[in-house]
């Protein structure tokens, strides 16, 4: 009896040089189920491409995604795309041989929750992943059963000259067969022209929201400059103000010496009616009244004097102040020239307005679409997070959490090692009771005596 070949599923994992490891399906689903674990890839995110070989070694489907390695080498217990559907429902890839293959990855996604867990195969010359998985296939490292490509010859003596008038049907059967690879390039055309135009609307989508993006952190930073100009109005009126109120003291400072310069003609009008009177006394009274002026000029001048000081250093800070100013306003434009290229958030926000989701698995409560103003709540602690979407304390689903991943009893025996008693698993941290669904029954006893005495 001969074995017939069939279409195959296999899983091929790459790394920054290539194709590391490759395997059949069955045996993924065995890593899986924990049943093999990979050492090789401890602790890290591999991409990992799904396909579908036929009976020739061509490829016909492939699902390009993402596969979490715990520290210890087994494969992440929540991950759960579903590879084979997404293979039959997904659209049109490269021709590998065998016409163009159904492709699923990060940019071709048919279910939209699943997209965060593929990723994009790259096409450049000398880095095509499309072409390491056709030259993978191709060595069948596998051992996959192949098909023949041609069939078997036939005998010489089992072969006739067909009659003359029917040596033309070949020729219409020939035009027929160009009408229909005519027909099937015009089509190949086609979807390839729908895939391009697909791909330039997603540029000019993601175009547009970088466009949204830089829009917006440019009127915040002309709001940031509109503040700071204010700021340095506000400066130059009160500068303007000290000058004034500088002027004004000059201007008294002028005044007072005018009045002491008309009190000087006074008292040298009185001296020369004294001088008229008595030489001696208005020789005194000279003297007297030369060395109480010269003494009330020169206070008055140093008062003055000090206060011009005084404001004139007050001048010199306002103006150290406004150089200063105008230097945070630079360093100020260029802080936001360089929030504008780098502002995570930002670009965050925006790729919540157009649509993208940020999803987390956690244990008992599946995949969460996690809102961007739960984002900063979920950074802080995704355990208490994902408790509060079970309903229940975080201590709770806690310890749900490693009752789920290891059903043993957690009591400890008088030796001081675990008991690890096999239990049944408890699904749901709604149903969780610390103490009873995490014991075996021998220690649920004894922890009910110890409670009761």
């Amino acid at each position: 009896m001969q074995i017939k070949p069939q279409t195959v599923e296999a899983v091929l994992f790459f790394n920054d040089s290539g194709i590391c490891k490759e395997m059949l399906y069955p045996e993924f689903e065995a890593m899986l189920d924990g049943l093999v674990s990979m050492p090789a890839f401890a602790d890290q995110q591999m991409r990992v491409a799904y396909v579908l070989v036929n009976a020739r070694l061509q490829i016909r489907a492939a699902v390009f995604f993402y596969l979490d390695f715990n520290e210890d080498g087994s494969a992440d217990s929540g991950w759960n795309i579903p590879l084979r559907s997404l293979a039959e429902r997904t659209g049109r890839g490269p021709d590998l041989g065998a016409g163009p293959i159904r492709l699923a990855c990060r940019s071709q996604c048919p279910v939209a929750w699943h997209q965060m867990h593929l990723w994009d195969p790259q096409m450049t010359q000398g880095n095509n992943h499309f072409v390491m998985l056709r030259d993978r296939i191709k060595r069948n490292q596998l051992g996959l059963l192949v098909e023949d490509e041609a069939p078997p010859p036939v005998p010489t003596e089992r072969l006739q000259m067909v009659a003359e008038d029917t040596w033309y049907a070949a020729d219409a059967g020939k035009e027929a067969a160009a009408r229909q690879a005519d027909k099937l390039e015009q089509e190949q055309r086609l979807k390839a022209a729908q895939l391009i135009k697909q791909q330039r609307q997603r540029i000019a989508n993601l175009e547009q929201a970088r466009e949204l993006e830089a829009t917006k952190l440019r009127e915040l930073a002309a709001q940031q400059q509109a503040r700071l100009e204010e700021e340095i109005a506000t400066l130059r009126v009160e500068l303007s103000r000290q000058e004034r109120l500088a002027g004004e003291l000059r201007d008294q400072l002028a005044a007072q010496a005018e009045g002491f310069q008309k009190t000087r003609e006074e008292m040298s009008r009185q001296l020369r009616a004294l001088e008229e009177n008595s030489r001696a006394e208005a020789a005194i009274a000279r003297e007297r009244f030369a060395e109480e002026l010269q003494v009330q000029v020169a206070a008055a001048v140093a008062e003055y004097q000090e206060q011009v000081t005084i404001r004139d250093v007050e001048l010199a800070y306002r103006n150290e102040l406004d150089t200063q100013l105008q230097e945070e306003i630079e360093q100020l434009q260029k802080r936001c020239e360089a929030l504008t290229e780098q502002s995570g958030e930002r670009k965050l926000e925006a790729l919540s307005r157009i649509g993208v989701l940020f999803m987390a698995y956690h244990p008992g409560a599946g995949h969460l679409t996690i809102p961007l103003q739960d984002m900063a709540r979920y950074q802080d602690n995704p355990l208490a997070y994902a408790a509060a979407k079970c309903g229940v304390s975080e201590e709770q689903y806690r310890q749900w959490v490693q009752h789920f991943q290891q059903p043993t009893c957690v009591a400890s025996l008088p030796s001081g090692e675990r008991c690890n008693m096999p239990l049944d698993k408890i699904d749901s941290p709604a149903r969780f009771v610390i103490g009873e669904s995490n014991c075996c029954a021998r220690h649920r006893t004894l922890d009910r005596l110890r409670t009761g005495s």
